[in-house]
């Protein structure tokens, strides 16, 4: 897929990982419509890179619908979507106050795998209508994951076992689409300098980097933008999950 073909949804567009992809896409000749929760910050990127933007609860089922619907109106069709909305969460199974709350487990599960699925399920419905290319290709998913998902720290049960149900999406959805032209891809960040971390200071970044194996430093976002747009061009990959973390192998 050409990126000045491409008409894209990006969920969490509105900060990080989301919102530097949503910048790299639109500076590429991409058309883009971000959707979040922010509406403020949203809106305000939006309008700063000529973007579209909807406010969307990925787990709502009737939000994102809405959202999609706003895209197609923006942008006249989707063929690309980038699932980067998602919390970051830490308690162990067994703490000094008694076992994981059960409601802080279900609300990390809900939101990172189930409104990824939700936001997918429902954008892959839409591509669906698109007219195909030579290779019968009608749109591209690419999916967030973590490098949790297989080398999940301690405190961090339900962000990895949710990133662990992003990374088991994508075959079985990729196969699952192929018959609609749909590839489906994921990416397992490593640890990024999103704005949540350039507020621990110096000193804390300093340490994180400590087991990064090289370059040794935090990602950036727009590394993680470049792998996406990388993805989208490249109509051979499907069904895979790539790390990006500069060979980091949490502990």
């Amino acid at each position: 897929m050409q990126i000045d073909q491409t008409a894209a949804i990006i969920t969490g567009g509105a900060s990080g990982l989301g919102e530097a992809t949503a910048r790299s896409l639109r500076s590429a000749g991409a058309q883009v419509v971000i959707l979040d929760r922010d509406a403020e910050r949203g809106a305000a990127v939006a309008g700063e890179i000529g973007a579209g933007f909807a406010e969307v609860n990925v787990t709502d089922e009737d939000s994102v619908a809405a959202g999609i619907k706003t895209a197609v109106a923006h942008m006249g069709k989707v063929n690309a979507c980038v699932n980067c909305a998602g919390i970051a969460s830490g308690e162990k199974t067994m703490g000094r106050d008694g076992p994981h709350r059960l409601d802080s487990f279900k609300r990390t599960i809900d939101i990172n795998l189930v409104g990824t699925f939700n936001v997918l399920r429902l954008a892959a419905a839409e591509m669906s209508n698109n007219e195909t290319d030579a290779d019968g290709a009608r749109g591209v998913i690419v999916n967030t994951a973590s490098i949790a998902a297989f080398d999940g720290q301690m405190g961090q049960a339900s962000y990895a076992a949710s990133k662990a149900g992003i990374a088991g999406l994508s075959l079985p959805v990729a196969r699952d689409l192929a018959r609609n032209g749909i590839r489906v891809m994921a990416i397992a960040p490593g640890i990024f300098l999103t704005p949540m971390l350039e507020g621990l200071g110096p000193e804390i970044i300093d340490g994180l980097a400590v087991d990064v194996t090289f370059p040794k430093r935090l990602g950036k976002p727009a590394e993680y933008a470049s792998l996406v747009k990388f993805i989208i061009e490249n109509d051979y990959l499907n069904g895979e999950v790539i790390r990006i973390d500069g060979a980091l192998r949490m502990r």
